[in-house]
């Protein structure tokens, strides 16, 4: 099966209001930045999609990005590990602001949550968070005599990744740390959409080199050269300009 994609603004079709996005990356390491920027280009010409939960290990930085999509008032909560990095800025103000909801998961209980969604375990215990307000009101076991948090599963109607080398029936490569959380979101999705820099033939990736198999995927989209977070932040780019 040919999961091969047209272009950015058909990767993003079938995003609608409400739905829970889990998006790649951690800062700007395999962040899917141009299908963040169709999901906005969408958004501006239609109106829609609005009211999202979106699933990363940030919460952006600059006006770019991730940060640009909660900018334009599209994301309703945020399930991040991590809100305050590098120039958190718009995510900050707007959540001063009372404009967007957080829930903050330890980075490693945020990466477990989302490979327990991929892999149909709905709930798992670990130390983690143990005595802190992220604990409060969720249940508590006690094995060998230390006490552990029970937590949810993480699943998501669509993931957003970004990956190195895709063939024609999705399976994926990645490059070193730009690996990161896109391999388990693609696993925890119902439908997993990927920015590739170069679409080859089946065959042409070695089956021993693949990190995620077509299974998992569901569209396939080429961007030779993908824009990199930092590089855009370091010349002080806004997305789109009317937001700036």
């Amino acid at each position: 099966m040919d999961k091969t994609l047209p272009s950015l603004s058909a990767a993003v079709q079938d995003i609608h209001d409400g739905m829970t996005i889990m998006i790649g990356g951690f800062g700007g390491s395999g962040a899917p930045i141009e299908l963040i920027h169709a999901l906005i280009d969408r958004f501006l010409a239609t109106g829609h999609p609005k009211d999202l939960t979106v699933v990363n290990n940030n919460a952006g930085n600059g006006h770019v990005g991730l940060a640009a999509l909660i900018e334009t008032g599209m994301v309703r909560k945020l399930i991040c590990s991590f809100p305050r990095s590098a120039d958190p800025v718009v995510f900050t103000e707007r959540y001063l602001a009372g404009q967007i909801e957080l829930e903050l998961v330890p980075q490693g209980t945020l990466a477990e949550r989302i490979r327990a969604g991929g892999a149909g375990i709905p709930a798992f215990y670990t130390p983690t968070s143990f005595g802190t307000d992220l604990a409060k009101g969720k249940p508590v076991e006690v094995f060998e005599g230390r006490s552990y948090v029970r937590e949810r599963w993480l699943k998501a109607d669509v993931a957003l990744v970004k990956a190195h080398l895709g063939d024609r029936l999705g399976n994926l490569t990645y490059r070193m740390a730009a690996r990161n959380f896109n391999p388990l979101m693609c696993m925890a999705a119902a439908r997993t959409i990927v920015q590739v820099s170069q679409i080859v033939d089946p065959g042409v990736i070695d089956p021993e080199a693949v990190i995620t198999p077509g299974i998992f995927v569901q569209g396939v989209v080429e961007v030779p050269q993908p824009q990199q977070e930092e590089d855009l932040n370091r010349a002080k780019a806004v997305y789109p300009e009317a937001t700036a």
